[in-house]
């Protein structure tokens, strides 16, 4: 058997298997790299090189870089963009959605783009009440049509442009290829808004982020039932600047400083200017107490109460639970003491469902003037509620003795969007999109400086970025970029395209395009959409000459097709992003696929050569 019959048919079993579902996709990746070294037909090196190839690499660093989008809070603030202007209308919401994705496909390509989405549309859904996969499919399919939206939207558009340099003189413009980019976007939002809701799957994902926006409020209202908790700020002309953090006297017993901080959210002993209050009572009685100190309660930048001021962009809450055998149990606490760090402070304490008030001793119906008179001893499974800056933490709650409810990553996340890591985020972004625009150097090491700046700016952590990248679509791609390379090194796909372009070339330019499309959507559904284009468009670009006609019209129809890997999940990284987090089976993808990939169709075959003649 020849080493091209030996591929296709390691091909056709990946396949079968794929479709089968029942092994893992990176055991069938990794067996297809393996395959192809006992076969003879790739050496021990080349079966494994996918592994260091700048493509693999470009997709693990776009997994950090989106990461830390997420972690400034950038994404979370976009989904709430979108929800505050799609309202409670789903096609709204799907059609903002698509253009966003097709937007930041056109700068950053469209792995880059569904990475650095994924997430908020994750956090979205569940806001909304909708299953992520009624969602996360669309999102992929956006990032492909804006793939053709710019120059830079994908390599394939610069290996077709370079082509037509080369055949023609003239090279296509940055934004030329909006003329088919466009029409495929309107397309793949007209077929996901109208049959989108049924042909996708409502399915639970198998991992699921929760919506913490609101868990502010949910706070307040488990830890202050009758009351609030409000944060302070003290300006220099207050009264209180100076006085002891234990002599202040909120003039209503019904009302108590919880704690006393400066600047950046950490205790102090005395009112500081600049510094803030934390008090625990009455609505009314905090109002009165800020009225007589002179005190401010904060805003949002939009003019909105903070709530319960428990959270802003430079401090937060964790809610944390006391394991069975901590060394906690036994300690006497309060609200308003400071832990032994120095950094938090203890606001509420809770145990079985009730909160244990500070005004009384531990339940029992008696008013005490300072909290610290009534201390509760801690025992498992009691609550607390701590504040203090979100560095410190992330630091003190990643502690055996307690089990952290949500994490305060998470909570800042969500609940404090555009935070102060989101300026460096910004920034970092903005200079890769800019270098991968003017292709200054290789977009892998764009992506690779772009992680590592996230890192050294201190916007994620390196643990953070480790965990973001999903070695599931790493092994994936990795193992099926040696099957890509056994087919062009022996001829398996030159040897089909060349059969099949013999067959309709005599046929017309219609026609012609027609094969050329079906055979690049194929090829793209099994190997990367680089490799259909690396293979096809010499091919189209030989027939051109020999049919002497201009190679530009055969070579975008390549590049439309190339961009239509729609109807598998390993057709591109994009696509196996949203598996996993949108509960997918492979055979999910083809059946909102297939009406996608007939405007594709409609676009390489019959609008193509009216914009570009032949």
């Amino acid at each position: 058997m020849s080493d091209a019959a030996i591929t296709l048919t390691v091909l056709g079993a990946a396949v079968v298997l794929f479709v089968w579902n029942r092994l893992p996709v990176g055991v069938v990746a990794l067996a297809v790299a393996v395959s192809l070294y006992l076969t003879g037909v790739l050496t021990v090196e080349e079966s494994l090189a996918g592994f260091g190839t700048p493509t693999v690499i470009l997709i693990a660093a776009l997994f950090v870089v989106a990461e830390a989008l997420d972690a400034a809070g950038i994404t979370a603030w976009a989904g709430q963009q979108l929800i505050d202007r799609a309202g409670t209308s789903p096609a709204r919401l799907m059609v903002l959605m698509l253009v966003l994705s097709a937007v930041l496909s056109a700068l950053v390509t469209p792995n880059g783009a569904v990475a650095a989405l994924f997430p908020m549309v994750v956090v979205l859904s569940t806001r909304l009440g909708r299953s992520p996969s009624q969602l996360l499919m669309p999102l992929a399919f956006g990032a492909h049509a804006g793939s053709l939206l710019m120059l830079t939207g994908t390599p394939v558009n610069v290996i077709v442009s370079a082509t037509a340099l080369e055949e023609t003189g003239t090279g296509l413009g940055f934004f030329e290829f909006a003329l088919v980019g466009v029409p495929l976007l309107a397309g793949t939002i007209l077929v996901c808004v109208l049959w989108g809701p049924r042909l996708l799957p409502h399915r639970s994902a198998r991992s699921l982020s929760r919506d913490l926006t609101g868990l502010p409020a949910d706070l307040l209202r488990d830890y202050a039932p009758v009351g609030s908790i409000a944060r302070l700020t003290v300006p220099a002309g207050s009264p209180l600047v100076g006085v002891a953090a234990d002599a202040i006297d909120t003039g209503d017993r019904s009302v108590h400083a919880v704690a006393v901080q400066d600047r950046s959210g950490r205790p102090t002993s005395e009112v500081v200017a600049g510094g803030q209050l934390v008090v625990r009572g009455s609505r009314g009685g905090i109002d009165e107490f800020a009225a007589v100190g002179g005190l401010v309660a904060p805003t949002r930048p939009d003019g909105e109460d903070v709530t319960c001021g428990l959270v802003s962009r430079e401090h937060g809450v964790a809610e944390v639970i006391v394991r069975p055998r901590s060394g906690l149990i036994g300690e006497r606490v309060f609200p308003g003491m400071v832990t032994d760090s120095g950094e938090l402070v203890v606001l509420a304490v809770k145990r079985l469902g009730e909160v244990l008030d500070p005004a009384t001793d531990e339940g029992e119906n008696r008013p005490a003037a300072d909290p610290r008179d009534h201390e509760v001893t801690l025992r498992a499974g009691d609550a607390v509620l701590l504040q203090g800056p979100w560095d410190a933490l992330d630091r003190h709650t990643d502690d055996p003795d307690v089990l952290v409810v949500d994490t305060p990553d998470s909570i800042r996340r969500q609940a404090a969007p555009l935070g102060r890591r989101a300026v460096p985020a910004i920034v970092v972004l903005v200079l890769m999109v800019a270098a991968l625009a003017t292709d200054v150097l290789p977009a892998a090491v764009t992506a690779v400086g772009a992680a590592i700046a996230m890192i050294l700016l201190r916007v994620v952590t390196t643990r953070q970025a480790q965990r973001s990248i999903s070695l599931t679509t790493v092994i994936l791609v990795a193992g099926m970029i040696p099957l890509s390379t056994a087919i062009t090194q022996t001829g398996a796909a030159e040897i089909v395209a060349t059969a099949l372009i013999d067959v309709v070339g005599g046929g017309g330019l219609t026609l012609l395009l027609l094969g050329i499309f079906v055979l690049c959507a194929v090829l793209g559904q099994l190997i990367s959409n680089m490799a259909t284009a690396l293979v096809m468009i010499p091919i189209a670009g030989s027939v051109a000459l020999e049919l002497g006609i201009s190679p530009v019209p055969l070579v975008m129809c390549v590049a439309v097709a190339s961009a239509a890997a729609l109807l598998t999940p390993v057709a591109t990284p994009g696509n196996m992003m949203v598996m996993e987090p949108g509960g997918y089976r492979f055979g999910d993808y083809w059946k909102l696929g297939l009406p996608v990939l007939g405007v594709y169709l409609l676009v390489a075959v019959f609008l193509v050569p009216l914009i570009w003649r032949p």
